[in-house]
């Protein structure tokens, strides 16, 4: 066996950790029993240790807690790896097993466990007493950071069962592996110098338009941002382009400017609240485990307020300028009909056969055709069409297709049978309301 997979071996066992940690804590109350033996056991005062009785307390309670938060690690390590293979792959095991947070959690219990039951060995009865006051010390000193441990451990698992969490660790292992194999590079042309490129993967989470707008001032440049707001974007690909004389242009600092985190956020991301909603809207409308119109319907009912929301606002278009009104900043940005596609799209495909669901998107779309202007009306009549075109498809008695296209807010609840299918009315043009500039770029989906 190859000293590399001897180190892979070791790696993908739960117990290597553990068991040097105990080793350490095995040294370490030697040591500790032997400074105190040296100084004749009068180097900690009595009244951090107490007496005997007090330290064989203390040393039996340390130790007792030790072995139950130990138990405790390895029941959620376990739990966790169970529903991530039930979830997400059988496959991950291995990954939970090299999870060093989990092993060094479990070495530092275990090695405080062994700390404190050496330590037990000098407590002594005879004459005034004698206590372990260094060991002592240092047991107060490895629970404290048990503690602390423990919260940081829960924390981490908790962030471990994010799926995104696990395709980081998978992708970022598979990254390294494949540095460690293939590291030559094809000969290529010079950089762009036209272009700036991102330093490490991830998604982009936030972009701090003032700064950019400020540095391009400052190189006398127009900067175009590349990736949409909540867009991966690998290691080496453009950040953004940058147009005009730019040798005073801080480069670095407009990367920095562009922040990419593991994944997408609420902080400035609106699409990402759509996107979270059609999710939940999705699954609940999926066959396995639950169908659950119900749930579709709730979601549809935000989604309906966060469009109605946005119906009568300006949608940026992701040009900035400075104050002499020259342009400095583009940024990719969603315009009213990427939200209409985000928004119905996907559940419209799922839900279409569920009358319960087709009744509350007739209903939504009916509410946005009376408030939205001319101008948006076009991609919200669109959907009213590929729903009906959509229902009709199911083979249903006529009586039950005019049913599932009657607009109802309630999926199907108290106004049952009390409107219209799509069918025989739409809504009027809105002509009374003001036309609201759409002032948006293509949608970046």
């Amino acid at each position: 066996m190859s000293a590399s997979s001897s180190t892979s071996s070791v790696r993908s066992n739960l117990w290597f950790i553990p068991v040097m940690c105990v080793v350490a804590g095995v040294v370490l109350s030697l040591a500790t029993i032997t400074v105190d033996r040296a100084l004749g056991f009068e180097v900690i005062p009595r009244w951090m240790t107490g007496g005997p009785d007090a330290a064989l307390a203390i040393l039996t309670t340390i130790a007792v807690s030790m072995v139950s938060l130990a138990t405790l690690v390895l029941t959620i390590t376990m739990v966790v790896v169970q529903l991530a293979m039930g979830q997400f792959s059988p496959r991950i095991v291995q990954t939970f097993l090299r999870d060093k947070p989990s092993q060094l959690a479990i070495g530092l219990f275990v090695a405080t466990f062994a700390h404190a039951m050496l330590a037990l060995r000098e407590v002594r009865y005879a004459d005034n007493g004698q206590v372990p006051g260094v060991a002592i010390a240092v047991g107060y000193v490895l629970v404290l950071t048990s503690i602390a441990m423990l919260v940081l451990y829960v924390d981490h698992i908790g962030r471990s069962l994010r799926v995104s969490s696990l395709i980081e660790l998978v992708g970022n292992d598979t990254r390294s592996l494949l540095d460690a194999h293939y590291p030559d590079h094809l000969s290529s042309d010079e950089p762009d110098p036209d272009v700036i490129v991102a330093a490490n993967s991830g998604v982009l989470t936030s972009v701090d338009r003032d700064r950019l707008v400020e540095l391009a001032i400052a190189g006398d440049c127009v900067l175009h941002v590349a990736p949409a707001l909540g867009g991966f974007v690998p290691a080496g690909a453009p950040l953004m382009r940058v147009d005009g004389d730019t040798p005073t242009l801080d480069r670095a600092a407009a990367a920095d400017a562009l922040v990419c985190g593991l994944e997408r956020t609420l902080d400035e991301d609106v699409a990402y609240g759509f996107r979270m909603l059609v999710d939940m809207a999705e699954r609940s409308l999926s066959e396995s485990p639950f169908l659950d119109p119900t749930t579709a319907v709730q979601a549809i009912d935000r989604l309906h307020d966060g469009l109605r929301q946005l119906a009568t606002r300006v949608i940026p278009d992701g040009r900035h300028h400075d104050r002499a009104g020259r342009l400095r900043l583009t940024i990719p940005v969603m315009d009213w009909d990427a939200y209409v596609h985000l928004a119905f799209d996907e559940i419209r495909l799922a839900g279409f056969e569920s009358p319960q669901v087709s009744r509350r998107l007739v209903a939504a779309l009916h509410d946005l055709l009376v408030v939205v202007p001319n101008e948006r009306r076009p991609v919200l009549e669109e959907q009213l069409e590929l729903l009906e075109e959509a229902v009709r498809q199911v083979p249903r008695d006529e009586r039950d297709l005019d049913m599932a296209l009657t607009p109802d807010a309630q999926g199907i609840g108290v106004a049952a049978g009390d409107e219209t299918p799509v069918h025989e009315s739409a809504p009027p043009h809105a002509d009374t309301h003001e036309s609201v500039s759409d002032r948006s770029s293509p949608a970046s989906r």
